[in-house]
């Protein structure tokens, strides 16, 4: 083993999105990711639970942000604008994230069925949150669901289009200009 470098495990969710998307995941150990950073295949499972974490690690942090936002929306919003904060809040947390990194990992997941399950019911969990952090703020049924499933939408297509497109905006940018269209359909346009 070399010298000790800082950020484990910034440095294996790097290199295991590099051999995700030159093996595929499916053809990728835990072992191979450690190895390729010069760390033991111990150090990854002390950071991951397993190498879809990798891809998925911060899920439940994100949901704490989204929800967070909801509620933190002053008293007087309306549904959609509550879910509005909730993204703003998540734009914040995943704009820091570099480009290229979400970039393969969309790839990734986008070639992986399993993956994309497993994403679609991350998105399904938050939008649960998403609309009971709204029922607590007063709003009834089915308002609550439309608005969290709509705004869950907007969501994966904001860090897609943030992701995967030569879109040069930052994500929150992205996220309001997707709410405004989300807006526009709900209201007939």
């Amino acid at each position: 083993m070399g010298r000790w470098e800082p950020d484990s495990r910034g440095r294996l969710q790097e290199a295991a999105l590099d051999l995700y998307s030159e093996r595929g995941f499916d053809q990728t150990t835990a072992a191979q990711i450690a190895a390729r950073t010069g760390l033991t295949e111990r150090t990854f499972f002390r950071h991951f639970a397993d190498k879809r974490e990798v891809l998925f690690g911060g899920s439940a942090l994100l949901q704490e942000k989204i929800v967070a936002g909801v509620a933190g929306a002053p008293p007087d919003s309306g549904a959609l604008d509550a879910v509005a904060c909730g993204l703003a809040a998540a734009a914040d947390m995943l704009g820091e994230f570099r480009r290229d990194l979400s970039r393969k990992r969309q790839e990734v997941i986008a070639a992986n069925p399993e993956l994309r399950e497993r994403e679609l019911a991350k998105l399904a969990d938050y939008a649960a949150a998403v609309a009971a952090a709204l029922r607590q703020r007063g709003v009834s049924e089915p308002r609550a669901t439309f608005a969290a499933e709509g705004g869950m939408t907007v969501l994966r297509e904001a860090i897609r289009r943030w992701a995967c497109e030569d879109d040069a905006r930052e994500l929150a940018a992205i996220m309001r200009d997707s709410v405004a269209e989300l807006r526009m359909l709900a209201a007939g346009g």
